[in-house]
């Protein structure tokens, strides 16, 4: 009988040590979860003091887990958006605070918010929203851009039509009004054009592998360019001198119409902004490593070391007041960034102030598609190998 009892007894024991080493384990599963959560977890006691805190939240706000522990949340979080939005006791909402990593260079937010629990605990979850902050402010920023560069296009038009419609014009200036009229449609037909263009990159999947032959397209560019600094600079003034290399021997797997926008937009660029008696030169080369570049040297202004890191932002200019005078849109840099993203590459910049700028599109070997003379007969032509 008492061996039975003992037995008894002993089972209920392991069965109750299981079940608590059950338990155990599903609390350090639970806490393994909140562990990898990439939002921050801190558990606060009826008082506000930190009973636990993950190890996202400990970076969000600097806080060492042992150490702080038991330690008021007002005491180690000292935003005073965040310190009304605690004593406010309406925690429906959530409140943005600066995060600790923030600087100059580098701003961190983060979104705050709590959720009270049994007994007057909180649950406070933090969760990093600096990308989404630095989107919305970019979105900010491309509408208040786009309708300042309408905003001044629109007014010179309607202030040339208030004119012809008030005072009597003799010919010749009816004509130049109509002329000044038709470059503001046009300068504003081309940041339309240069908006659909950059929404339809930014809309579609990378372009498909077909070879792109670069030497009518680089004939092309080197037409638009000359025609475009025979009229910013003509021939009884200082000319420019444009220096366009042989024609690569390689073809580039892509989509045709954009790589001659991301060229025409680096050429054009070098054209507008070096001054007369400049010279700006086109080349195209091999790497060692297989990959092809396009390097356009200019001998302009150069750009400081500060503006280099935000060129192919839209709408950023080094200088606006030359960038409306030479008709820019500020959306040229984006295109090209983007045409080379979508192609696997890149585009680099390098400048030195007062010796001019060198703008290159770098794309990847497996784009490059070199060309071989295939003998045969009269008809030989150049295939892509």
């Amino acid at each position: 009988m008492w061996g039975e009892a003992t037995y008894r007894a002993t089972r209920a024991l392991r069965a109750e040590q299981q079940r608590a080493d059950d338990s155990v384990q599903r609390l350090r599963d639970f806490v393994a979860a909140i562990q990898a959560s990439p939002n921050g977890v801190i558990l606060l006691d009826p008082e506000g003091r930190i009973e636990w805190c993950n190890d996202i939240a400990a970076r969000h706000f600097g806080i060492d887990p042992q150490r702080d522990r038991m330690q008021h949340i007002g005491n180690l979080v000292r935003e005073p958006a965040f310190t009304a939005y605690y004593a406010s006791k309406d925690y429906d909402r959530d409140v943005k605070v600066i995060g600790r990593d923030d600087k100059p260079g580098h701003p961190v937010k983060l979104s705050v918010h709590l959720h009270p629990y049994g007994g007057g605990h909180k649950l406070m979850l933090s969760n990093d929203v600096t990308a989404l902050a630095q989107a919305d402010a970019m979105r900010r920023d491309f509408v208040a851009n786009v309708s300042h560069e309408i905003r001044t296009p629109l007014t010179v038009l309607a202030g040339f039509v208030e004119t012809m419609q008030s005072l009597p014009l003799d010919a010749q200036e009816r004509e130049r009004y109509l002329g000044l009229m038709a470059a503001q449609s046009e300068r504003m037909q081309t940041l339309v054009n240069d908006l659909l263009t950059l929404s339809r990159l930014e809309g579609s999947p990378p372009p498909a592998g077909d070879p792109v032959d670069l030497g009518p397209l680089m004939a092309q560019c080197e037409a638009e360019a000359r025609g475009l600094s025979d009229l910013l600079h003509p021939a009884e003034g200082k000319p420019q001198k444009l220096r366009f290399g042989e024609p690569p021997a390689f073809q580039l797997a892509g989509a045709a119409g954009e790589l001659r926008s991301a060229v025409s937009n680096l050429i054009n660029n070098a054209v507008r902004y070096t001054p007369g008696g400049g010279g700006i030169d086109v080349q195209w080369e091999r790497l060692p490593d297989g990959r092809a570049r396009l390097a356009v040297t200019d001998t302009g202004p150069g750009i400081a070391p500060e503006h280099l890191s935000r060129l192919g932002e839209r709408f950023y200019r080094v200088d606006r007041s030359r960038s409306r005078e030479s008709g820019g849109t500020g959306l040229g840099l984006a295109i090209t960034k983007h045409v080379a993203q979508r192609h696997g590459g890149e585009l680099q910049v390098s400048s030195q102030l007062g010796k001019g700028s060198t703008f290159a599109l770098v794309f990847p070997a497996q784009r490059v598609r070199t060309l071989t003379l295939v003998a045969a007969a009269p008809g030989d032509r150049l295939n892509a190998a």
